[in-house]
């Protein structure tokens, strides 16, 4: 039996018949991911609402990863893959930051049309957000309760809240390396937040005083000051899109909205490393 031609025009060697064989669409399960967008009111702009937060939660999800993987090298004292790692989520953070721009053609007249078929959710109920935040240091107990409606994920949210976070990790590493951290600061709660700590700020200036001799810390601490840019830009353009779109309305999760988000812009994570630079 002879071999089927190929169709006109295709690519030379192109594989065409996929029956039996893994797909593009497979791979990527592509008829759950692109079946997924299922709007509730029926009107035209909620469609760019859903993807928008969709894909956010994607890119939050790769952000996730890569984070876990960072503080897990660090806790390894084995900098340069964190580099690599920390220095992707920035670049996941500008495409987070950017996409904004996107949400911000949406007007307040078309928002209201569907607004109200989101009942009580919000992006506050992120869970993943949450962990970000959480592995970042700006920890808070009292942001696990929108989650206990689903074990699973509470359990994960909890996880995270217990665990020491990134920046937790770098102390630890300062300490290892011989500068001389304030015991209560190693063995903190890390279900709290972080405070500035005198030590901490004291190891991070010998460090950039020095940078030769300490040009991996260095390294580190500039990667994590990138990230912490990176997380304000994200905060900044959030805030400004929803006052664009609904003003200073409560948000539907309840919170005080833009009121709420301009609160977040004062939130600092490594914030030893910010304040060195006045001293330096």
């Amino acid at each position: 039996m002879s071999e089927p031609k190929l169709p006109s025009g295709a690519p030379a060697g192109a594989h065409l018949d996929l029956a039996g064989e893994m797909s593009y669409g497979d791979y990527l399960d592509l008829d759950g991911l692109l079946g997924a967008q299922r709007p509730l009111s029926g009107h035209h702009d909620e469609m760019l609402f859903v993807i928008q937060h969709q894909t956010s939660e994607l890119w939050m999800k790769l952000v996730l990863h890569e984070l876990a993987a960072a503080r897990a090298r660090i806790r390894a004292d084995d900098l340069p893959p964190a580099f690599k790692m920390l220095a992707r989520v920035g670049r996941v953070m500008t495409q987070l930051i950017q996409a904004w721009d996107v949400l911000s053609t949406l007007t307040p007249a078309e928002y209201l049309a569907f607004r109200g078929a989101l009942g009580k959710s919000s992006g506050f109920q992120s869970h993943q957000y949450r962990m970000i935040e959480f592995m970042l240091g700006n920890k808070n107990a009292a942001l696990v309760a929108p989650f206990r409606h689903r074990p699973e994920i509470a359990a994960a949210v909890t996880a995270m809240l217990e665990s020491p976070s990134l920046y937790d990790e770098a102390v630890a590493l300062l300490a290892r390396r011989g500068f001389a951290i304030d015991p209560a600061r190693l063995s903190r709660d890390p279900r709290l937040p972080v405070h500035a700590d005198a030590s901490v700020a004291a190891a991070w200036t010998a460090v950039y005083r020095d940078t030769e001799r300490h040009w991996d810390l260095y390294e580190l601490a500039e990667e994590l000051v990138d990230l912490e840019d990176f997380v304000r830009q994200w905060r900044f353009r959030h805030v400004t899109t929803v006052e664009r779109i609904i003003g200073f309305r409560p948000g539907t999760g309840g919170t005080a909205g833009v009121a709420y988000l301009r609160q977040r812009l004062d939130v600092r994570h490594f914030p030893e490393l910010w304040d060195l630079r006045t001293g330096l």
